[in-house]
């Protein structure tokens, strides 16, 4: 039998032809299960981890999972229209957001579409959600402070641009209220901000929105929302997107702030997501890379270098506990990735103390270096003399004859408390809070009654900048306070008194 080579070579070009066109279809895969917003994929052998799907009905898709026989995709939308043997596209992207300075002012959703109204964002920039972090060469130490505007965290746990303080607590003790008093208080400072809400009520963003606006500081901020009745996927993917864009504005130099609030519904999110993709659980049924999930998230919060533009983003996650309890798997993980953390207690709440913050707990591990001189001179000794009333105030408790020393301690510490309260929406700026200090330090006020320690310190504040506006407007500038201009505080201060008599 004579074999033709011509047949043999046509017969390869075949082959080698519908070997090619089977190439091609890696691109296209079948849904062969779908349910609880999880889709599992046939024939994406291709695909690549958090890229990009699309489904029938428009609807999107995030790869999770990449097993040997199979493709696990989390839907970004309803999987109600989504059906076994439907067809599946890759797009060959990772999943991205739409950033930019349009974004300024709007309520998105965690794909960076607006859902405060129908008005498209008008921006040709996106960012994938998930980047490595800045290395150690790019960054910078932290030397600039955040000023919040609250008296008792500037003083005692001081937060720089670039640093990452964790606000931790129970539920209603006022932890977003923070937050939302830091973004009011970057008003006119050149400080853009991020609010990510995770599993919120649609009613509570809504609130906070037109709060925002009512101050006039919705034109420096994005509200990123995953409320509590969006799928999960959407919850999870929340908090990237807030730092996606929060990133484009720091890579051109420009300071950011990033709230994330709250990271505890992100890792219940990502513990449904990753029991439903049936990844093995761990402590308290959370997978094993639920810390991993975290620390990618927050070291992307730094300070760049002047060669790197010399932006920041510094970012608030917020945790909240049971009962008081940091020592829970959650709040352990995020304060060790953290810079510190605010951690306020049900106690001081219940007690009218506003904002509830425990000084003992609550520590600042970079902020010291970026607090200005004048904040310095006035708040030194500010934690340990709070520190030496509660074990005091927990002593006196058990004995009614107290030595004056010990009363002492008593009425100045109930002073310093009184002075430390402040309300909502009413952030401080820096001259106002050095100046009520340095009022309390100097003991001008330890013969007042509680009561009336409010009333005083706003009728000082009145008079005082009235007849010292430049030497208050040196210190608001400056951020110093010399021998000299505590002489004239302390000038005005005895004055006031002596006309108040």
């Amino acid at each position: 039998m004579k074999i033709d080579s011509s047949e043999i070579t046509s017969l390869l070009k075949a082959q080698i032809a519908g070997y090619e066109g089977k190439l091609e279809t890696d691109d296209v895969g079948t849904v062969i299960s779908v349910g609880d917003g999880i889709a599992l994929c046939y024939g994406l052998d291709k695909a690549m981890l958090g890229e990009l799907l699309v489904f029938p009905h428009d609807v999107y898709g995030m790869v999770m999972n990449l097993d040997s026989d199979d493709v696990g995709a989390v839907l970004l939308g309803s999987d109600r229209l989504i059906s076994e043997g439907d067809t599946v596209k890759r797009t060959h992207r990772v999943v991205e957001v739409p950033v930019g300075d349009a974004l300024l002012g709007r309520v998105v959703n965690s794909l960076g579409q607006p859902i405060d109204n129908n008005t498209p964002i008008k921006t040709t920039r996106t960012r994938p959600i998930e980047r490595i972090a800045p290395g150690v060469m790019t960054r910078k130490s932290v030397d600039t402070p955040l000023e919040t505007g609250i008296k008792a965290i500037d003083a005692m746990i001081p937060i720089g641009r670039g640093q990452r303080e964790l606000i931790i607590g129970d539920r209603q003790t006022g932890k977003t209220a923070i937050a939302l008093d830091t973004i009011i208080n970057q008003k006119d400072k050149n400080v853009k901000c991020v609010y990510v809400a995770i599993g919120q009520k649609n009613s509570s963003v809504a609130s906070l929105v037109d709060k925002l606006k009512n101050m006039g500081c919705m034109d420096y901020v994005t509200v990123v929302s995953a409320s509590a009745s969006e799928s999960a996927p959407l919850q999870y993917i929340a908090p990237f997107a807030g730092m996606a864009i929060a990133e484009e504005w720091m890579e051109k130099g420009e300071d950011v702030l990033i709230v994330f609030d709250d990271l505890s519904k992100h890792a219940v999110a990502y513990r449904t997501l990753a029991l439903l993709l049936k990844r093995a659980p761990g402590r308290e049924a959370y997978p094993g890379d639920i810390f991993y999930l975290h620390s990618r998230l927050l070291e992307r919060a730094c300070r760049l270098s002047k060669d790197f533009g010399g932006g920041s983003i510094t970012a608030l996650p917020i945790i909240e506990t049971q009962a008081g309890d940091i020592s829970a798997y959650i709040p352990t993980n995020v304060i060790s990735i953290t810079d510190g953390q605010i951690f306020l207690l049900v106690d001081y709440f219940n007690e009218g103390q506003r904002p509830a913050i425990d000084s003992g707990f609550s520590v600042s591990r970079v902020g010291g270096a970026a607090q200005t001189k004048a904040m310095k001179a006035v708040a030194r000794s500010l934690k340990i003399e709070l520190a030496n009333y509660r074990e005091m105030l927990s002593f006196s408790q058990f004995g009614s004859d107290l030595d004056p020393a010990t009363k002492k301690i008593l009425t100045h510490g109930a002073i310093l408390m009184e002075t430390l309260k402040q309300k909502q929406y009413s952030p401080y700026p820096l001259w106002k809070q050095v100046f009520e200090l340095f009022a309390v330090q100097q003991n001008y006020l330890d013969n007042l009654q509680k009561k009336e320690v409010r009333p005083f310190l706003d009728e000082l504040n009145e008079y005082a900048y009235a007849r010292k506006k430049e030497v208050f407007d040196e210190i608001q500038t400056s951020g110093q306070l010399s021998d000299e201009q505590k002489e004239i505080l302390r000038g005005v201060i005895e004055s006031f008194i002596a006309e108040r008599k």
